[in-house]
């Protein structure tokens, strides 16, 4: 039997979440089966050394690498017509934004893929395959540039929190034969702006091997590094959606109510200047910590007392399921897709989403011994492996 070629497709293996859920991916995909491309555009990150060997790591090409680097590298690379591509579609970003009332500007990624789209070399001399997978946005790249019988996009994100420009995203989705919505309610965000898709729409979860968190978890000892009581733990971009800011302002309010021993362990990478100058405004220097990237965060997230995901929106965060999974009682804010994350009182919980209400929950919660060992147990009694997901995704090929 002929093996199945897969090409998939992201940006960079930096520490986020839709990257260690490409990991999974990637492990659960049976080498015997499938021979898997994989294309980086910019091969930088922490997460690239634990790309498996199974896979076939393609080399790394200089235009595509320049759609995320700092402008200034690359005009000092003489890509003038790349750089130039970008500035515009900076400016005609920037436009659009002042329509969205607030709302994150994601139309950047879809207007900067178009424009640097001619600059980019064709990836069809790779020749045909039977699937390929555009696993992060930019979506018109693997829609353009690569030949294959079916092409899967997919969503990491909550649509109807975020700013799109629906009619110029349009197109490039009706590109893909299916679009894979890793929770009921992102899909359901998804579907809030592009109704018309719905028949492409297929649910599959982010694949995470509960084995391998907890072996990541047990190769070091942070008990010298983790101190406070209590011990919270947040893992994820320094980004507005992450909300990282408010985990600092939630700190100030916790020590207010009395909570003079709080560490808040800030985990990833991002905008820290903001960050400290926001733990600095707060005068939460000694309670809120930034541990900045940790290519293994599991030994801190297993070492926390509570593990808060303070986000403005999510699609799905690997990190909450991840938090469960070393039995950690959890605490997520209330966005439209929470209820994907926990069960409420369950194996975790759903706090508000706005820094007032939030801060009190948390305050309850964190001073109620019982009720944080009864969410952590229920962590510990249930399995979260999931690597039977695959099957959604073969069943497409």
């Amino acid at each position: 039997m002929q093996m199945k070629r897969i090409f998939i497709a992201i940006q960079y293996m930096e520490l986020g979440g839709a990257e260690r859920a490409l990991l999974g991916l990637l492990d659960a995909l049976d080498a015997s089966r499938f021979q898997v491309d994989l294309f980086v555009y910019r091969h930088s990150g922490e997460l690239m050394p634990l790309i498996p060997s199974k896979v076939n790591l393609l080399p790394e090409l200089p235009a595509y690498r320049a759609i995320s680097r700092p402008l200034k590298d690359i005009l000092l690379e003489g890509k003038l017509g790349i750089a130039g591509a970008r500035l515009w579609a900076k400016w005609r970003s920037a436009r659009f934004g002042k329509s969205l009332d607030g709302l994150e500007n994601y139309a950047v990624f879809d207007d900067a893929a178009a424009a640097v789209s001619p600059f980019l070399p064709s990836l069809k001399k790779l020749g045909m395959y039977d699937l390929a997978i555009s696993f992060l946005t930019p979506h018109r790249i693997v829609r353009d540039k690569v030949r294959a019988r079916r092409k899967i996009a997919w969503i990491h994100t909550d649509y109807s929190s975020i700013g799109i420009n629906v009619e110029r995203e349009l197109p490039v989705w009706r590109g893909y034969d299916h679009i894979i919505s890793i929770s009921p309610q992102a899909g359901k965000g998804f579907l809030s702006r592009f109704p018309e898709l719905e028949d492409r729409l297929v649910q599959m979860e982010n694949i995470v091997s509960p084995e391998v968190v907890r072996e990541q978890a047990a190769l070091e000892d942070v008990s010298g590094v983790m101190g406070g009581s209590p011990c919270l733990c947040t893992v994820g971009r320094f980004s507005h959606a992450k909300g990282m800011d408010r985990a600092v302002r939630l700190a100030a309010r916790l020590v207010g109510l009395g909570m003079e021993q709080l560490r808040w362990y800030l985990i990833g990478y991002g905008d820290e200047a903001s960050l400290r100058r926001e733990i600095r405004d707060c005068g939460m220097e000694e309670h809120v910590i930034i541990l900045g990237k940790k290519a293994n965060p599991y030994p801190y997230m297993a070492a926390c007392s509570l593990y808060v995901q303070p986000s403005r929106y999510e699609g799905k965060a690997v990190a909450v399921r991840e938090a469960q999974i070393l039995g950690r009682p959890v605490a997520v804010t209330r966005f439209p897709t929470s209820a994907g994350h926990v069960e409420d009182g369950v194996d975790g919980m759903i706090i508000p989403n706005e820094e007032e209400g939030a801060a009190v929950e948390l305050f309850r919660l964190l001073n109620d011994a019982g009720r944080l060992e009864s969410l952590s147990a229920e962590c510990r009694r249930r399995d979260y492996g999931n690597r039977d997901e695959i099957l959604k995704l073969e069943e497409l090929i």
